[in-house]
């Protein structure tokens, strides 16, 4: 007799329902599962046959019997614990040990060898999957219930172990379904933006660059605040609504990097500068998210800059520009989004002190040459602000730490009202979105902001990109100052965000 059920997996970032059918017949005793199964899933033999005969019901590894489990579609290489729970019940329903209707129901689940279930990953992306294929009810782990309580529309029945599934299946002691999530909002960060003394200059830039989403490199000698000022960014970015903080759940659940039940914070990555390609873009031979993904909607701040693996710096050329990142390997090409807030940090040197007129600099000029030149001309081209975080008198630190965030996302976030108003219907939301096309609807200039932005592109230098990223950065000042078009002023300021033609040495 042949059953089936459904199960699902996790496939990228989202999900893939998975068909398990059971078939049972005579003959000498033969387990097999087919369809391109990984080692966890032909190990889950095992463990589902212990599961079941500690629970007191009748183990599969019994003579005269052959179980065949086909999981569908057979051409897709099915990885991961996910199906346990599935095979379980298949091989109970078939064995006439329980009977239950598995229409319209989804079973995820990885069993222990007494029976209970484990935490699975990626519960949201199987969720949304599972809603989106017209399921009614998912059947999972208890530890993961709450998390993929955050989908509408689908019963969520958390279950401790499988003996409370067959319970609940048969109608005996029926499993009491979670309550929709509340989301609370409610985020306090360990560091506010008042606690950064002086440093005005590179304050304003943050609040330019978390306005319009734009991307930042700060360049300063050691101590002076820089990673202080890259670490209060995220409080004063707006807070995730609904739909975000479901894209940003389902990206950290797949990476098993969940800490709660989902992410109501916007994230913040700081990876090492020794990580490697695979870590920062994502892939390797299970492909998984990278840290520019799980920066999504966040924050991916990348300290000491040039100390980056070179092929790792030149990688970030397309999330820089489009907000996503292609990853090919043999087993296919996968895309992963990466709308992050980018921030660098660097020093004008090795030893920092390149510039200075308070220490000498000890870097041979070949060395210099060479940490400066690891920054290359299209990465640079697509940085929006450049800020200089210089010494300061020791006399700033005197001054009393206030609380600055809060007034700063205000203005931040009536400044993203703009915007979302503004090109409402158009698929973009923020102002480092906009195409060359946009810029012409939405950020006209005037003949004489045209005239100033024209010579100081001569005087510059700037590229076709660059030349576009000042207008963007001009909008998002003049959204910031309330105001309807770019201004002369709003323009000037854009403009002294750009890099000096001599602001590395190799190009004195």
């Amino acid at each position: 007799m042949a059953v089936k059920l459904h199960s699902a997996q996790v496939a990228g970032l989202s999900g893939e329902i998975i068909d398990v059918e059971v078939d049972l017949s005579g003959g000498l005793f033969h387990f097999a599962i087919v369809g391109l199964p990984d080692k966890a899933v032909e190990e889950s033999k095992e463990r589902i046959a212990s599961a079941i005969k500690n629970c007191k019901l009748r183990s599969p590894q019994k003579k005269n019997q052959r179980i065949t489990v086909a999981l569908a579609p057979a051409d897709l290489k099915k990885e991961g614990p996910f199906f346990d729970l599935a095979i379980a019940l298949g091989y109970l329903l078939a064995s006439k040990q329980i009977e239950f209707d598995p229409q319209r129901k989804i079973f995820l689940g990885e069993l222990a060898l007494d029976g209970n279930l484990r935490r699975i990953k990626g519960v949201l992306a199987l969720a949304l999957a599972a809603r989106a294929n017209g399921f009614k009810e998912l059947i999972l782990p208890k530890e993961n219930a709450k998390e993929a309580s955050l989908v509408e529309g689908l019963i969520i029945y958390g279950a401790k172990n499988l003996l409370k599934v067959i319970s609940h299946l048969k109608g005996e002691i029926l499993i009491s379904p979670e309550p929709p999530a509340e989301i609370k909002n409610e985020i306090s960060y360990p560091v506010d933006f008042g606690e950064i003394k002086a440093q005005n200059l590179a304050k304003r830039g943050l609040e330019i660059a978390a306005a319009g989403g734009h991307h930042v490199l700060m360049i300063g000698p050691p101590g002076t605040g820089k990673t202080m000022l890259a670490r209060a960014l995220p409080t004063i970015l707006p807070r995730l609504d609904f739909e975000e903080i479901l894209e940003v759940t389902k990206i950290h659940s797949v990476a098993e990097n969940l800490k709660k039940d989902y992410m109501a914070e916007r994230p913040f990555r700081s990876p090492h500068h020794t990580a490697s390609y695979v870590a920062l873009v994502g892939g390797g031979q299970t492909p998984r998210p990278g840290e520019i993904t799980l920066a999504h909607k966040g924050v991916l701040f990348m300290d000491e800059f040039p100390e980056f693996e070179r092929r790792v710096l030149e990688a970030l050329r397309q999330p820089l520009e489009d907000g996503v990142i292609t990853v090919s390997r043999a087993k296919g090409t996968m895309t992963y989004p990466a709308r992050a807030l980018m921030v660098f940090a660097m020093n004008p040197c090795p030893c920092g002190n390149f510039g200075s007129d308070r220490k000498p600099c000890l870097c041979p000029a070949q060395t210099l040459y060479r940490y400066q030149r690891k920054v290359s001309g299209p990465i640079a081209d697509r940085i929006d602000l450049w800020l200089e975080v210089s010494y300061f008198e020791p006399e700033k630190m005197r001054e009393k730490s206030k609380r600055e965030s809060e007034a700063i996302r205000a203005r931040v976030e009536d400044a993203r009202e703009i915007q979302r108003e503004r090109f409402k219907g158009r698929g973009i939301s923020i102002n480092s979105e906009m195409r060359p096309k946009d810029l012409e609807e939405f950020a006209p200039l005037g003949e004489n902001e045209r005239k100033i932005l024209d010579d100081a592109s001569h005087k510059l230098d700037l590229s076709a990109r660059a030349y576009h990223r000042v207008i963007k950065l001009a909008r998002t000042i003049a959204d910031l100052d309330g105001k309807k078009d770019i201004s002369k002023d709003h323009l000037m300021e854009a403009l002294q965000y750009r890099p000096r033609k001599n602001f590395f040495v190799y190009e004195t």
